[in-house]
C-alpha cells in the first residue's frame, strides 16, 4: 500500500468546508492507502504563536472530530506534529535548498502575505517561520515517505515546492527522499453562509460539524438568499442561493423539489430554510453522536493520540537515519 500524508492545523473545530472538503476523501483513502494524519500543531503556531493555549486545547478537539467523522486509528495513524522531532531537523536541513525568493514566489505564499497585509498594512507581521512553512510541510511528506498527498488545485504550489526540495536533496546526497505526487481531492472549497468562495473560521462565515439545533438555525436562517426574490411567491435562481447549495451537500434526496420550486415561486425562502435546517442536523447527528461517545472516554482519545504519535516517531527516526547517513553527518553510527 502507498503511503499518504496529509495535515491539519489545530486552530479549532472542523466544519463543513474541512468535512467535505478533505475529512470525507480521508475517509475513504484510510482503506486504500497507508494513512498518516498530523495534527499540525507547529504549523498552527505560525501564526497563533502568541496564544499556545488555543493551538494545545484544540489538538484534542480537532482529533475529537476526525474520529467522529470516521477516521479509525486502526487503519490511519494520527499523530502531533511537535512530537516528533525528526521533521523538525529536516526543516533545518530543507531550509539550505530554498532561497528566500523562491518562497516569496510561491503562489499560496504570496496570498497568505497578501492577507496579513491586509490586516496589518505592512509585511512585518511575516515572520521567519511563517514564510517557511512549505520548508516544514516538505519536512512532513518526506519524513513518511509521502508518495501521495491529497491536495485541492489552491495547495498545488506548495506540493510542487516539496518535489523541488526532494530533486534538490536527492540530487546533492543521493536517492534519499520519495518524490511526492498529487491526489487531487473533490469539492476542495466549499462556500461559507455569505457566498465568499471559502467557509472559514476567521471569516465567520462557517456552519461547525459541533454546531447545536439553536446555532444552526440562527446561521441558516442568516444565509444568503436571491436578493432579486423579495416576496414569498417570486421566482428565484437557486444558483445564487446559499441555502440551495447546502441543499445540495446534505438534502440530496430531495433536490430536484428544492430546485423547481424555487424557480416557479412556490417555494419561500422561510421554508426552504427551515427544511434545510432540518436536513442539516439529521446530516450531522451520527457525527455529534459517536463524537459524544468519544468524549465520554477522553483517555481512549490520549491513547489513540500516543499510539499513532509514538508509530509515526518510530517511522521517522529510521527515516532520519538515512537522509544522516546520505548527508555524511551520522559520525557515531
Amino acid at each position: 500500500m502507498k503511503n499518504i500524508l496529509t495535515g491539519i492545523r489545530p486552530t479549532g473545530n472542523l466544519h463543513l468546508g474541512h468535512y467535505f472538503g478533505a475529512v470525507s476523501n480521508w475517509v475513504d483513502l484510510q482503506d486504500k492507502y497507508n494513512t498518516f494524519i498530523e495534527i499540525a500543531d507547529v504549523q498552527a503556531l505560525t501564526d497563533n504563536f502568541n496564544n499556545p493555549d488555543k493551538v494545545r486545547k484544540n489538538v484534542k478537539e480537532l482529533t475529537l472530530d476526525l474520529l467522529a467523522c470516521g477516521i479509525d486509528p486502526k487503519k490511519t495513524t494520527i499523530f502531533i506534529q511537535s512530537l516528533i522531532p525528526e521533521i523538525a531537523e529536516a526543516t533545518v536541513y530543507y531550509s539550505n535548498l530554498v532561497t528566500i525568493s523562491r518562497l516569496y514566489r510561491n503562489p499560496t505564499v504570496k496570498t497568505e502575505i497578501k492577507q496579513k497585509k491586509d490586516l496589518f498594512g505592512n509585511g512585518e507581521s511575516v515572520t521567519y517561520g511563517f514564510l517557511g512553512y512549505p520548508v516544514s510541510q516538505a519536512a512532513d511528506i518526506t519524513m513518511f515517505d509521502g508518495q501521495l498527498v491529497p491536495v485541492g488545485e489552491d495547495q498545488l504550489p506548495l506540493l510542487e515546492q516539496c518535489r523541488e526540495i526532494v530533486r534538490k536533496f536527492n540530487s546533492i546526497y543521493g536517492n534519499t527522499l520519495v518524490e511526492p505526487e498529487q491526489l487531487l481531492t473533490k469539492n476542495t472549497r466549499i462556500k461559507g453562509l455569505d457566498g465568499n468562495e471559502k467557509m472559514g473560521k476567521s471569516l465567520g462565515n462557517a456552519i461547525y460539524l459541533i454546531d447545536d439545533l439553536d446555532t444552526i438555525s440562527k446561521k441558516v436562517m442568516s444565509a444568503v438568499t436571491d436578493p432579486n426574490k423579495i416576496k414569498k411567491d417570486d421566482k428565484a435562481n437557486p444558483d445564487v442561493c446559499m441555502v440551495y447549495y447546502y441543499h445540495k451537500l446534505v438534502n440530496k434526496d430531495n433536490l430536484d423539489t428544492v430546485c423547481s420550486e424555487c424557480k416557479n415561486g412556490s417555494r419561500g425562502c422561510v421554508a426552504c430554510k427551515k427544511e434545510l435546517i432540518n436536513k442539516m442536523m439529521e446530516f450531522l447527528k451520527p457525527i455529534q453522536d459517536k463524537r459524544k461517545e468519544y468524549e465520554k472516554n477522553m483517555n481512549l482519545v490520549e491513547q489513540i493520540l500516543k499510539d499513532g504519535t509514538n508509530n509515526a516517531r518510530k517511522y521517522a527516526i529510521n527515516k532520519m537515519k538515512l537522509v544522516r547517513k546520505n548527508m555524511k553527518i551520522d559520525y557515531f553510527e
